[in-house]
C-alpha cells in the first residue's frame, strides 16, 4: 500500500491540475473503465465561498477582490489512502471524482491505471484545445508597422 508520502507531492498536483480543468462527465467515463476499489466518502462534497485575493500590478499591495464560490470533497479507500479534491463552482460530483482519483494515484495498483486511463487522455485533450484556441488566436493576428514618410 502507498502512502501519500511515497507519492510524490508534485505527481499529485499535477493530477489535480488536469482534472479540474475536465468535464465531470469525461471523468467519469474514464474512471468506469477502472476496477474501483470499494470507497467512503470522509467529507460529503460541500459548497463554499472562498476569498480571492489580487495585488496591484501582480507584485503591488494586496487586496481582497471577492468571493468565489469551492466545492470540496473527501474520501478513504478500503486500503486506507485518502483523497480530497476541490473544484471551482458547484458541481459535487466533480469533486468527488477528483478526490477518488486523488485517493487512486496514491495506490501502486491503481496509480498507473489511473494515468493511462483517465489522466493521459484527459491532459492530450486539454492540449490539443489549448493548440486550437493558439491556432486561432494567431489567425486574427494583425501586424502593424510604421512607413517612414519622405519628406521633401
Amino acid at each position: 500500500m502507498a502512502t501519500p508520502f511515497e507519492t510524490s507531492t508534485q505527481t499529485r498536483q499535477a493530477a489535480m491540475a488536469v482534472l479540474v480543468h475536465a468535464r465531470t462527465d469525461d471523468i467519469a467515463a474514464r474512471l468506469a473503465a477502472i476496477e474501483l476499489p470499494a470507497s467512503e466518502a470522509l467529507r460529503e462534497p460541500e459548497n463554499g465561498l472562498v476569498m480571492v485575493r489580487g495585488r496591484v500590478g501582480g507584485d503591488g499591495a494586496p487586496f481582497n477582490l471577492g468571493e468565489a464560490t469551492v466545492t470540496r470533497a473527501a474520501v478513504r479507500l478500503a486500503s486506507g489512502e485518502c483523497g480530497f479534491g476541490y473544484t471551482l463552482g458547484r458541481d459535487k460530483e466533480k469533486a468527488r471524482l477528483i478526490a477518488l482519483c486523488d485517493a487512486l494515484i496514491q495506490r501502486r495498483d491503481t496509480a498507473a491505471a489511473v494515468e493511462s486511463n483517465v489522466l493521459a487522455p484527459l491532459r492530450a485533450e486539454q492540449a490539443a484545445e489549448r493548440r486550437r484556441k493558439a491556432e486561432q488566436t494567431a489567425a486574427t493576428k494583425v501586424d502593424f508597422y510604421t512607413m517612414v514618410r519622405g519628406e521633401g
